[in-house]
C-alpha cells in the first residue's frame, strides 16, 4: 500500500526540521544556522573562552605590567635603597666607565656606580630591566604553548589594513628614537660648533638639555616611543589569530602602554618624582624643565596641537621623516617575521 497523502508530507517536513537525524537543504538565510555571518560570530564567542592556559598568559602579563608600573611609581625609595646597599658593599667609584655615547642621560656620565645615588640608579634600571624580561618572557612563552585555534574573527577585517596599521606602528616608534624627550633612553644630539674636544664625534655633540624642548613628534605626544604599542598590539591580536591569549598578549600590552605613560604623566603632574631620564641640571632647573614640557605637550595626540599649546607648523617642519621613511620598511619586515614567527610554531 502507498503512504497516505498526508504521512508522506509528514515524513517530508520532519526530515527537512528534524536536526542530526536526516540532511536538510542546504539554503540559508542571513540570520539561519548556516549563515556564514552567524558562524563568524559563534566561532568568535567560542573561540573567547577564558581557558587555563589563557589565565596564565593574563598572570605573566599582569605581572609584567604590575611590576613595571609598580616599580616606578615608588623607584626614588628603591634607588636610595640601592645605593645603601651599594655603598656599604665597597662598590662605589671603581673607575669604571661606559662607551662614549653609550644611550642614557647625563646624571653620573660614563661612570658606572661613582657615586652613592647615581650607583642606586643604575642598580634600580638594571633590575628593572630583569624583572622585566623575565615576567614578560614567561608570558610569551605560556602564549606559545596555547593550543587554541584560530579564530575567524579575521573575515570581517582586511588583512592588509591590520598590516599596515602594525607597520606604521613600528615607523612610528623607530622614528621617535631620533626624537629626544625626556621620557626615553636615546640621548639628545647637536651640531657641536667649533670647539671640539674628546667628547665630539664628527662634529656632533651631545646634549640631552634639548630632550626637555618639545620638537617633532614631542609636539604630537610626549610619549611617542610608547603609545605606537596601542595600535600595533590591537593589530597584531587579530592578525596572530584572533585567539583569547592574542588579546590577552598584544592587547594587554596595548593596556599597559596606556597605563604606564598616564601613571608617569600623573606622577609630574602631582610632583611624586622623575620619569624617565634624569639630566644632571643644578638649582631644580631640571624640575623646572620637566614640569614645563609636561605644560606645554600632551598624553593624547594632537591633543596640545587642537587646544593651541603647540603649532602645527612646527609640526610639520620638525617630523623626523627619514628615520619614519626608513622604519617603514623596517617596520614591514618586523611584523612579518614576528607573525611567520608566530604561524611556524603555533
Amino acid at each position: 500500500m502507498y503512504p497516505r497523502t498526508n504521512e508522506k508530507y509528514e515524513t517530508a517536513f520532519t526530515r527537512f526540521l528534524a536536526p542530526g537525524k536526516h540532511s536538510r537543504p542546504k539554503f540559508h538565510t542571513e540570520n539561519s544556522a548556516n549563515s556564514p555571518k552567524l558562524r563568524r560570530h559563534q566561532n568568535l564567542a567560542t573561540g573567547l573562552h577564558f581557558s587555563p592556559q589563557d589565565q596564565e598568559v593574563a598572570i605573566w602579563i599582569t605581572a609584567f605590567s604590575s611590576t613595571h608600573i609598580g616599580m616606578s611609581a615608588i623607584r626614588q625609595r628603591i634607588i636610595e635603597k640601592c645605593g645603601e646597599i651599594a655603598s656599604r658593599a665597597g662598590l662605589i667609584n671603581r673607575g669604571i666607565k661606559l662607551p662614549k655615547y653609550w644611550p642614557g642621560d647625563d646624571y653620573g656620565r660614563r661612570d658606572i656606580l661613582p657615586d652613592e645615588e647615581t650607583a642606586g640608579r643604575q642598580i634600580y634600571r638594571f633590575g628593572y630591566t630583569v624583572i622585566s624580561f623575565t615576567t614578560l618572557g614567561n608570558a610569551f612563552l605560556s602564549y606559545l604553548q596555547n593550543d587554541a585555534m584560530k579564530s575567524t574573527v579575521l573575515d570581517t577585517i582586511p588583512h592588509e589594513f591590520l598590516f599596515f596599521t602594525a607597520s606604521l606602528s613600528f615607523a612610528a616608534a623607530i622614528a621617535s628614537l631620533s626624537n629626544a624627550s625626556p621620557l626615553s633612553l636615546m640621548p639628545g644630539f647637536q651640531q657641536a660648533g667649533d670647539y671640539i674636544d674628546d667628547e665630539n664625534i664628527g662634529g656632533i655633540q651631545r646634549n640631552d638639555s634639548l630632550k626637555l624642548k618639545p620638537r617633532g613628534l614631542t609636539r604630537i605626544t610626549r610619549h611617542p616611543l610608547i603609545l605606537p604599542v596601542v595600535p600595533w598590539g590591537i593589530a597584531t591580536s587579530f592578525l596572530a589569530g584572533g585567539r583569547t591569549c592574542d588579546f590577552i598578549l598584544f592587547g594587554g600590552l596595548a593596556i599597559y602602554a596606556v597605563a604606564g605613560c598616564a601613571c608617569q604623566d600623573l606622577r609630574i603632574i602631582r610632583e611624586e618624582g622623575s620619569v624617565g631620564t634624569v639630566m644632571s641640571l643644578e638649582g631644580g632647573e631640571e624640575r623646572n624643565s620637566l614640569l614645563e614640557f609636561y605644560q606645554l605637550t600632551s598624553f593624547v595626540p594632537f591633543q596640545a596641537v587642537f587646544d593651541g599649546r603647540q603649532p602645527m607648523g612646527g609640526i610639520i617642519e620638525e617630523l623626523p621623516y627619514i628615520p619614519f621613511l626608513f622604519g617603514i620598511p623596517i617596520g614591514t619586515i618586523l611584523e612579518t617575521l614576528i607573525l611567520q614567527f608566530l604561524e611556524n610554531y603555533i
